[in-house]
């Protein structure tokens, strides 16, 4: 009688759920494998930085050639540029090794002599922490060069600069709220 119970119809059953169970594993893992489209988006990010750093240097000869000929004001406003691409050279590495390391793959660094602290608690949370630290620090550096050149500027641009200045920093801290909460309930 048990042997009955182990017809056809309950092997067709167990079958199905097996080739259910396949298709699903089958998706899942093209699912997980689809992290890897995000790959060339990041290396589309190195080559950026790339040309941020041949911007940085071509306008660094500039200053150079013409060191003599500029006022302490251009050289200054000049100088506040370079800072700005660097750090938005800055910005496009926490997000090129952050995000490729938090969405794509582990980088296998443990034993790499020039591994960055940070890489060692980088989460999406940290991630958006710290780029909006980053454009906390461009749009500062924005709204210096607005104001080292402010006879220059129009004033309605210098308050929109300041409006966007304050909504970063806003911003930030929400960010930074959110994250200890969101740190506060982990731990209990």
């Amino acid at each position: 009688m048990s042997s009955e119970h182990s017809s056809p119809l309950h092997t067709s059953t167990a079958a199905k759920r097996t080739t259910g169970a396949q298709v699903e594993h089958v998706f899942e893992t093209i699912v997980f494998a689809s992290r890897w489209i995000q790959a060339p988006l990041y290396g589309g990010l190195i080559i950026a930085e790339l040309l941020y750093a041949y911007k940085f240097l071509i306008e660094l000869w500039e200053m150079v050639r013409h060191i003599n000929q500029q006022e302490e004001t251009i050289f200054m406003l000049g100088v506040l540029g370079l800072i700005d691409v660097t750090m938005v050279a800055n910005l496009l590495t926490m997000v090129i090794i952050g995000g490729y390391a938090t969405f794509v793959s582990k980088l296998d660094l443990e034993e790499h002599p020039d591994r960055p602290d940070w890489l060692t608690h980088i989460d999406p949370g940290t991630i958006k922490i710290k780029l909006a630290a980053s454009l906390i620090g461009i749009s500062s550096i924005h709204l210096l060069k607005s104001f080292v050149n402010i006879h220059n500027e129009n004033y309605d641009d210098i308050k929109w600069k300041i409006f966007i200045h304050i909504t970063f920093l806003g911003s930030a801290i929400l960010l930074a709220w959110t994250d200890k909460i969101m740190q506060k309930d982990k731990k209990h």
